[in-house]
């Protein structure tokens, strides 16, 4: 098969590929290869010093010394924005076997999982980002005349990026992607694009293709792609929402609620509640993977946030329609609202299924519905409700996630320690850090 590839990729004017794997930080790595070396891409995959990549633990000697990148070749397509080279999503492999703490690889595990018990896990995620320039120190918004004071739906600001979503939208597209919807979202600067649900390992393959594309289209026309969850303080945060279904062999949506359920304030079967039982309660835990930075515990705020309106859940709740509350609960699916765009799809998604299966192993009940905006709830109500708070930092959600036996296991003892250790590290490195804000309140105050 490899041969016909390399014909049908060198008839449309392909002679580079881009052997693309994802870190532990959901940072696209990757080199450039030949396409006359497809097959050994495929077969053997493209090799890395794997002490270099960010995650591994590889040691600097020996075979477990090289990280090879190997693609799928029935994930190999062009690069609109790059005539002559396409991109081939990798999988990490390590002395011949799969790596276990490749995030792709660690998502495949999970999908194998589901598998052996005849399932499919669907997903649609929705990546927010926003466009930025940076000048005189400042970050900033690239569009200067973006500044309504609620700017979500803007048909004024919308316009003057129709040219760079239009060129997002075509390389999408061309991929296969079914583009929903492209819109400007409730920040200065910041956009969102929906594109239709897919197999989960799909699924978070699109967003890393998003994310080169954003990026590539957005540096032409001198402009920053970002998903950092909460650039500005006074400015909501970009989410990167799942929207979650589970399907069997015959095609069947299993959270299809049946005719008793149907008209219920969880609009879901008995397994789609233990599974969402499940993700609620390993909440505190998939908040490091799914909010893993520091900067994404200044958009899960807990009370009134300094934008206002914020659309970034605090509390561990469900509710029907309800985006104030962790999941919210659609006909035969539910919305996961606890990513932010800082994610790794992989891992978040990973970790998600373990959740989930855990809910549906030991049959949780997933517990009364929230109908309330809990955003107007104050801290009393909410206990007085019993809802718990999801952690209010990265070091408090790493804690959360190192007590967590089901996540880790799911990531494997490798990933899991790698991760726990460098997001131990930011947070550290964050904590000593002296801000702009400290000096100006404190330098000359004593």
């Amino acid at each position: 098969m490899i041969e016909p590839l390399k014909k049908k990729l060198a008839s449309q004017g392909i002679h580079t590929l881009l052997a693309q794997f994802t870190d532990v930080h959901g940072v696209a790595k990757g080199k450039y290869v030949p396409l006359d070396k497809l097959e050994e891409l495929v077969c053997v995959g493209a090799g890395f010093a794997g002490p270099s990549i960010w995650g591994t633990a590889l040691p600097r000697i020996g075979p477990r010394a090289e990280y090879y990148a190997r693609a799928n070749e029935n994930h190999i397509l062009p690069l609109p924005w790059m005539p002559g080279y396409a991109w081939a999503v990798c999988s990490g492999y390590v002395d011949g076997q799969p790596f276990d703490a490749c995030p792709r690889q660690v998502l495949q595990r999970a999908t194998a999982r589901l598998a052996q018990r005849g399932w499919t896990l669907k997903t649609g995620i929705e990546p927010e980002f926003f466009l930025l320039k940076h000048e005189q120190g400042q970050w900033l918004p690239a569009d200067d005349g973006d500044r309504l004071d609620k700017p979500s739906y803007d048909l004024r600001s919308l316009p003057r990026q129709a040219g760079f979503l239009h060129e997002l939208n075509g390389v999408l597209r061309a991929w296969g992607l079914d583009v929903l919807q492209l819109d400007h979202e409730d920040a200065h600067g910041q956009f969102e694009v929906n594109f239709a649900f897919d197999e989960a390992l799909a699924s978070a393959d699109h967003v890393m293709g998003f994310k080169l594309a954003a990026h590539a289209l957005a540096e032409a026309r001198g402009m920053v792609f970002s998903m950092m969850p909460k650039p500005f303080a006074n400015q909501p945060g970009s989410g990167l929402h799942f929207h979650v279904s589970l399907w069997d062999a015959q095609g069947a949506n299993v959270f299809e609620p049946n005719a008793t359920q149907r008209g219920t304030d969880t609009p879901v079967s008995e397994l789609g509640r233990q599974f969402m039982a499940g993700v609620l309660a390993h909440s505190t835990a998939l908040c490091a993977l799914a909010a893993p930075t520091v900067n994404s515990y200044k958009r899960l705020t807990v009370g009134e946030s300094l934008s206002g309106t914020t659309w970034a859940p605090a509390y561990v709740a469900h509710g029907p329609n309800n985006r104030t509350a962790t999941l919210r609960s659609l006909p035969g699916r539910f919305e996961w609202r606890l990513p932010d765009a800082s994610a790794n799809p992989y891992l978040a998604t990973a970790a998600l299924i373990a959740a989930g299966l855990d809910g549906i192993d030991r049959g949780l009940e997933l517990g009364p519905a929230c109908t309330e905006d809990l955003f107007k709830l104050s801290l009393g109500e909410i206990a007085a409700r019993g809802i718990a708070v999801l952690p209010q930092s990265l070091n408090d959600a790493v804690t959360a996630l190192e007590a967590d036996a089901v996540v880790c296991e799911a990531l494997g003892p490798t990933l899991a320690a790698e991760f726990l250790r460098l997001k131990r590290d930011e947070w550290l490195a964050y904590a000593r850090h002296v801000s702009g804000w400290e000096l100006a309140r404190y330098a000359a105050t004593f």
